[in-house]
C-alpha cells in the first residue's frame, strides 16, 4: 500500500467499503463495541457495525458528540479513526482500527496526525486516548506522535497537547 493517509468522514458512501475491511481483515471486537448478536461477522454484527457508524453522522455536535473518519490510502479504505468531544472543553476522546493489511507501516501514525490536525482546527487543545498494556500497536502509534502515557492496572492511558509542536513524521 502506497499513498498518503487521507481522513473522509464516514458517510453512506464510503461505509459499506469500511464494512467490507472491518469483515475481511479485523475482529468485530476491535472495531465496534461488543454486541448480542452471533459470532463473527454475522448480518446482525454487520447490521450493528452500520448503526454504530450512522450514529456519528451528526459530528462533533451530534448526538453521540464523535466524528469517525475513514482511513483511506492509495484511494482504499484500511481503516477508522474517530474524536469524541469529553466533558472538559478543548478535549477530545480518539481511537483507531486498521485491517490487518494496513498494519505495521507507519499508516497509524500517519492517520493519527491527521486527526490531531484536525482537532486542533476544531479548537481542541489536547486529545486523548486510552488502551491496553499488551496492544503494543497501538502504544507505538501513540509514542509515535508525542503522546505521554502512563499505566494504571490494565490500562495504559495517552494524552497528545496540541499546544505544542508535534513530533515529524517518521
Amino acid at each position: 500500500m502506497t499513498g498518503a493517509v487521507r481522513l473522509e468522514p464516514v458517510d453512506e458512501a464510503n461505509l459499506e467499503s469500511l464494512l467490507s475491511v472491518a469483515a475481511a481483515e479485523a475482529e468485530p471486537s476491535d472495531v465496534m463495541p461488543p454486541v448480542d448478536a452471533p459470532a463473527g461477522w454475522s448480518h446482525a454484527r454487520r447490521e450493528a457495525f452500520r448503526e454504530f457508524h450512522r450514529a456519528s453522522f451528526g459530528g462533533l455536535d451530534g448526538p453521540t458528540r464523535t466524528l469517525m473518519f475513514a482511513v483511506f490510502v492509495g484511494g482504499e479504505v484500511v481503516g477508522m479513526v474517530r474524536m469524541a468531544r469529553c466533558a472538559a472543553p478543548g478535549v477530545a476522546e480518539t481511537g483507531m482500527w486498521l485491517g490487518r493489511s494496513a498494519r505495521g507501516q507507519g499508516l497509524g501514525a500517519a492517520a493519527l496526525r491527521e486527526l490531531l490536525n484536525t482537532a486542533a482546527a476544531a479548537g481542541m487543545h489536547s486529545v486523548v486516548a486510552d488502551t491496553t498494556p499488551d496492544n503494543v500497536g497501538a502504544i507505538t502509534v501513540l509514542r509515535k506522535c508525542g503522546a505521554k502515557l502512563r499505566e494504571e492496572g490494565e490500562k495504559v492511558y495517552a494524552e497528545l497537547s496540541l499546544d505544542a509542536t508535534p513530533p515529524a513524521a517518521g
